[in-house]
């Protein structure tokens, strides 16, 4: 795209006025609010702000999702902020991951123009994607024993959040189309599949891309017999999206294509984004990491912490 994709584009004086209002409203009491600011790395999808509330003694470092402007150019065709910070809630109470612990929900657009929440704010290194951890950078400094236990703490992360006893009612939330954007039509691997075509078909516009309907044309011709069991999967399974600490996870992040399938769509997903780094990386020349996070070793983990073996990865990532 000629024009740079980008989803901060209200005013940081006035959000912080209206900001200040509505917890106000909400704390019975008078509210401190710092200057908002933007994160500088990682993020192209809701708009996230940070600033610290203070009031009646007490202080609260928090960060902020709001849908995109309607004049920015948004990554998804719709926000379903409310599924969310469902989502978040339960993997961290029912599967005991960090994702951030939420604050607040308001789904009245008029107090910031949107509907928003309000959510603790974390510390911790993120790998990078601009540019990315295979080019320079914190990861690529650490030891062979320090990314294998990163990698195996963030294989852990999708293990225990597949193996985690959801309801159907709880999952509710997601069968409107749910945190990830694109209409969801029931659920599994069809579900996926089929929402996948409808982003495909609202984000290119006028540009068609053959290798993508080559792809869709694929998936029928090869169709499983049996797609295996449907859990809840986090969408964006990628160590960009998660905050380390001692190359363990404090906060997992960016839950918005969260959705109900086969387990192997996190885990091909986090196989194949470091090898996009990978390969780009040694386009440019440069080694990168070739020993890290490679299907054998996180299928292997995965299937102990689980005993669920996953299928097809041979398909998924070679074929």
């Amino acid at each position: 795209m000629a024009e740079e994709m980008r989803t901060s584009t209200r005013d940081l004086d006035r959000l912080r006025e209206r900001m200040a209002g509505w917890l106000r409203e909400r704390a019975g009491a008078a509210v401190t609010v710092s200057e908002l600011s933007r994160p500088s790395a990682n993020g192209l999808s809701s708009e996230t702000l940070f600033f610290t509330a203070s009031w009646m003694g007490r202080s609260a470092r928090c960060v902020a999702r709001l849908a995109p402007a309607a004049e920015a150019m948004p990554v998804f065709p719709s926000y379903d902020l409310r599924a969310q910070f469902e989502i978040m809630r339960l993997a961290r109470e029912k599967a005991g991951i960090p994702a951030p612990r939420g604050l607040w929900f308001e789904p009245d657009p008029a107090p910031l123009g949107t509907p928003f929440f309000v959510m603790e704010r974390a510390d911790g290194d993120v790998p990078p994607d601009v540019m990315p951890y295979t080019f320079e950078g914190w990861l690529l400094e650490a030891s062979p024993a320090q990314r294998r236990a990163l990698q195996d703490a963030t294989v852990g992360v999708v293990a225990a959040l597949h193996d985690a006893p959801f309801t159907g009612d709880e999952l509710a939330v997601l069968r409107s189309g749910g945190a990830q954007a694109p209409p969801v039509s029931g659920g599994g691997l069809r579900g996926h599949v089929d929402a996948q075509r409808a982003y495909y078909e609202w984000a290119h516009g006028e540009l068609r891309i053959p290798l993508l309907e080559r792809a869709f044309d694929w998936l029928e011709a090869h169709w499983p017999d049996d797609p295996g069991p449907a859990v809840l999967t986090w969408g964006d399974a990628r160590i960009g999206n998660v905050m380390y600490r001692d190359f363990a996870p404090v906060a997992v992040l960016d839950w918005e294509m969260a959705a109900v399938g086969p387990r192997e769509l996190d885990l091909s997903w986090m196989i194949f984004l470091h090898r996009f780094f990978q390969d780009i990386t040694e386009g440019a020349g440069l080694p990168g990491l070739p020993d890290f996070m490679r299907r054998d070793d996180v299928c292997r983990r995965y299937q102990e912490l689980t005993g669920y073996a996953p299928r097809d990865m041979e398909r998924l990532l070679d074929g």
